[in-house]
């Protein structure tokens, strides 16, 4: 998949600038971004640019921030990310999320192995990390478990370890598909199916106990709809993947579908909360 990199230079060039541009950048379909001393870079596939609704928000701003954009190389940019920076990571000590080269960490309860690649989640970003503490803490004994924008996999694998029934994961990206199903392999794990897509696979002749979704907020927003349709009643829908002041759109949303907000989690500003049908 190729990429394009969008640069940014706000201007005054601050911290609080630089989160409020990457509050109002994550309203897209950017997948990734980046900060150097002198400049905010956001990365976009290049099917999915909008320049002019990235000129509208930049409008938006309550300061200047001028950018350009660059075509990248048809490379896998988080696997060269991730080889550098991925190291073991411990959750709620019971979880440890590490790659195959790793060979010094902890041995805990669930070991999950995550080969990295251009799909997201390794566990070290926020909302992954805030999903896995969640799903530490529920009961997912024989449940039928929806892994939405699966990325790795890691938290479907996480579930199966939990023993889950099934799992259905489903990523509208090439490389998050593949990437779940060979993380699938390294783990043993043999009850999760993956699925090339996005939420109009959900056509309501499978439920499931737990759903997860740790995408975007306005996918979120887009899809509570169809969640809602597979879920069983008393089951919990799971999602992250936003920001702490968007949370009342989607808690607003929720609501419009009998969806009961649970005791949420938050971290850096990033939020993962529960719902219950």
């Amino acid at each position: 998949m190729k990429y394009i990199k969008v640069t940014f230079k706000p201007d005054p060039d601050n911290e609080i600038n630089r989160e409020i541009l990457m509050a109002y950048l994550a309203q897209l379909d950017f997948d990734a971004f980046e900060e150097t001393p002198s400049e905010f870079q956001a990365f976009v596939p290049s099917d999915k640019l909008d320049l002019q609704k990235i000129k509208q928000i930049t409008e938006e701003l309550p300061f200047k921030a001028d950018f350009i954009t660059s075509e990248m190389p048809d490379i896998n940019w988080n696997k060269e990310w991730e080889k550098n920076y991925f190291q073991p990571l411990l959750v709620g000590n019971e979880c440890l999320v590490r790659a195959p080269f790793h060979k010094d960490f902890l041995k805990t309860r669930y070991e999950i192995v995550i080969e990295p690649n251009m799909a997201f989640g390794t566990g070290n970003h926020e909302t992954t990390s805030l999903m896995i503490e969640h799903l530490l803490q529920f009961n997912l004994t024989d449940k039928m478990v929806l892994d939405m924008g699966c990325g790795t996999g890691i938290l479907g694998i996480l579930a199966s370890m939990r023993e889950c029934r099934e799992v259905i994961a489903i990523d509208v990206d090439q490389w998050a598909y593949e990437s779940t199903i060979e993380n699938s392999r390294l783990n043993g794990v043999k009850n999760l199916r993956a699925y090339k897509g996005d939420a109009r696979l959900l056509d309501g002749t499978v439920k499931f106990d737990v759903i997860l979704a740790n995408i975007q907020k306005n996918v979120i927003l887009n899809d509570l709809e169809k969640y809602a349709l597979v879920l069983n009643d008393g089951g919990i829908l799971l999602v992250s993947g936003f920001y702490q002041n968007d949370l009342e759109a989607v808690i607003g949303k929720a609501s419009e579908l009998f969806l009961q907000k649970r005791m949420h989690r938050e971290r850096n500003g990033w939020v993962a909360c529960p719902f219950m049908k």
